[in-house]
């Protein structure tokens, strides 16, 4: 009769963290990647309701680059949410709701921005950049980066 051999569990390296930690870490990442796509939607609905009147599906497909089916799947989203609302033929606009978060988002977004402006990220990037950082920062380090822009100045 063969013998199992018992495997002893190896000593995770000192670099992982702990896994309750670890599983936090990317439930956390998981919800932001949920949350950034309306994040998305209501910041630029804001933008085109303030630069055009209008907030438009085609338009908002268009700009964020996906399918019209594919906005008009996360603009239901922002509806049953109570964050929007549609008209037909008129375009999409935000509740009270929907218009706090854009003003948060955009809030958000311009601090990202303007930290990595002043540690000498080339404008370009740093917007770009700033859209994915936006979503997944937390607000201490949102609270560090004020801190660090006001000493800065």
């Amino acid at each position: 009769m063969a013998r199992r051999a018992v495997r002893k569990r190896a000593e995770p390296p000192p670099w992982l963290p702990a896994e309750r930690t670890q599983a936090r870490r990317f439930g956390n990442t998981r919800s932001a990647q949920s949350t950034a796509l309306l994040e998305d939607y209501v910041e630029l609905i804001a933008d085109l309701l303030t630069t055009a009147g209008e907030a438009r599906p085609t338009d908002i497909a268009r700009r964020l680059g996906v399918a019209h089916a594919t906005a008009i799947k996360a603009i239901s989203r922002l509806k049953r949410e109570g964050m929007a609302t549609a008209r037909p033929y008129r375009g999409v606009f935000l509740t009270e709701r929907g218009q706090a978060l854009a003003q948060r988002v955009r809030t958000r977004h311009r601090l990202v921005v303007d930290v990595l402006l002043a540690l000498g990220v080339p404008a370009e990037a740093a917007e770009a950049d700033a859209e994915g950082i936006e979503h997944h920062v937390s607000e201490s380090t949102l609270k560090a980066f004020a801190l660090f822009l006001q000493s800065q100045a």
